[in-house]
């Protein structure tokens, strides 16, 4: 059981309070509500390019990272379609330098063009670098818009089109930061050797003179029902052939969320799943095989994917992948196997909140989900799923129709 305690600043920021005295370090954990789900259709890529302008200055402090590193901290953040995190950990006697930073970058960013040239060009370079020139590297800026036609799922958090990054003005920037890095638009979690009553003091002293902003009421498209499946073939210079397929499925706050994700691990979790057995193991038609799912907050992805070795043709390695799919979904699973995921699954969620910066992030993310007791609840959600449920699911998304596929060519493959 994960203890903890909260309550929220008069601006609408909610905090709160995880008591560990078992490690002098703290972890403290700001999740603003927004990601890449929430940019216009031709001004993409910007909830990533913030993650990069938040560490370039803000109003009173020039360098967010020196200080911190004075006091024995680190330091870190990452983008997703629907949040975007913050995460320092540090020495529990200098607390007070976490409220200090994070404070300021939420109060307002330098806003400083040169910062924004540079930062811009980091952007634009690991665009570049990790999804233009890197192998596989364009497959989720394929991938999206394969399976999304019409919610903001269909980009990538890196952005649709370089262009978007190059274009950004210091306009686009100001307007972005006020709409969405507003303190009722944000979940603080502090955790550590902390009480709630010093944590009360310094988010008052610190975040409380900050102004909310309005408060951002998201009305995202629905994605409609796929009728029938989708196929892209990609050639390109790649080590060898490889195949994602992705079905729809349910997102994180649906009830049927866990079955659909017990269904990834029935499939490809590890080496004694279903793929990895029948397809690497036995028939060696993959090298390298797996399943997993998105997470998404609205409906997701489950994916499949893998890499073909030479001499397997894609049309070989996608009709085995179906042939083991179709089996799921028509014959289902047994007690004995599902029992076997759910263990596996929950033990993974259990070990994961050993590291007190894992915990402060699920009671994070939970909170934004609108129940921060997730954290608690969600190795019952695992055990109360049922064969009959797992089979309903795998029936339902487990259909052709409901599959994108890429394909991804090695370039002169014969």
């Amino acid at each position: 059981m994960i203890n903890f305690s909260s309550f929220t600043l008069d601006n609408g920021l909610q905090v709160f309070v995880h008591e560990d005295h078992t490690t002098p370090q703290v972890a403290f954990n700001l999740l603003y509500n927004v990601g890449s789900k929430d940019e216009v259709e031709n001004k993409t890529g910007f909830a990533h390019l913030f993650e990069h302008l938040m560490f370039g200055g803000s109003k009173n402090i020039p360098s967010f990272d020196e200080p911190l590193q004075k006091v024995g901290g680190e330091n870190n953040a990452f983008t997703a379609p629907d949040i975007t995190n913050y995460y320092i950990t540090l020495p529990a006697v200098n607390l007070e330098t976490a409220f200090w930073l994070e404070s300021d970058r939420m109060l307002s960013l330098s806003f400083d063009q040169k910062v924004l040239d540079i930062q811009k060009k980091v952007v634009i370079e690991e665009f570049k670098q990790r999804y233009l020139n890197q192998p596989y590297g364009e497959a989720w800026l394929k991938l999206r818009p394969l399976a999304y036609k019409v919610h903001p799922y269909k980009w990538a958090t890196i952005g649709k089109d370089v262009s978007h990054i190059e274009n950004a003005t210091m306009d686009d920037v100001k307007e972005f930061f006020f709409k969405f890095y507003r303190p009722n638009n944000a979940v603080l979690v502090v955790a550590g050797p902390v009480k709630e009553e010093t944590v009360k003091y310094l988010a008052d002293k610190w975040f409380g003179p900050i102004p909310s902003g309005e408060d951002y009421v998201r009305n995202l498209p629905t994605e409609p029902l796929q009728k029938g499946k989708r196929t892209d073939v990609i050639e390109s210079d790649v080590p060898s052939d490889a195949i994602y397929k992705v079905y729809h499925m349910p997102g994180r706050s649906d009830s049927r969320y866990h079955d659909a994700d017990l269904i990834s691990d029935v499939l490809g979790r590890g080496k004694s799943s279903r793929l990895y057995e029948r397809l690497v193991k036995d028939k060696k038609y993959f090298f390298e095989l797996n399943a997993y799912v998105t997470g998404s907050v609205d409906p997701g992805l489950l994916v499949v994917a893998g890499k073909t070795p030479n001499g397997i043709s894609l049309e070989q390695a996608e009709n085995a992948i179906d042939a083991v799919v179709y089996d799921l979904a028509e014959n289902g699973v047994g007690e004995n196997e599902l029992e076997k995921v759910k263990n596996k699954a929950e033990a993974s969620l259990v070990f994961g909140e050993v590291e007190l910066l894992n915990r402060a992030m699920s009671i994070a993310i939970g909170a934004n989900l609108g129940n921060p007791n997730l954290v608690n609840e969600e190795t019952g959600m695992i055990r109360n799923v049922t064969t009959d449920s797992f089979n309903d699911m795998a029936k339902t998304v487990l259909q052709e129709s409901n599959a994108s596929t890429l394909l991804y060519k090695k370039k002169n493959n014969q």
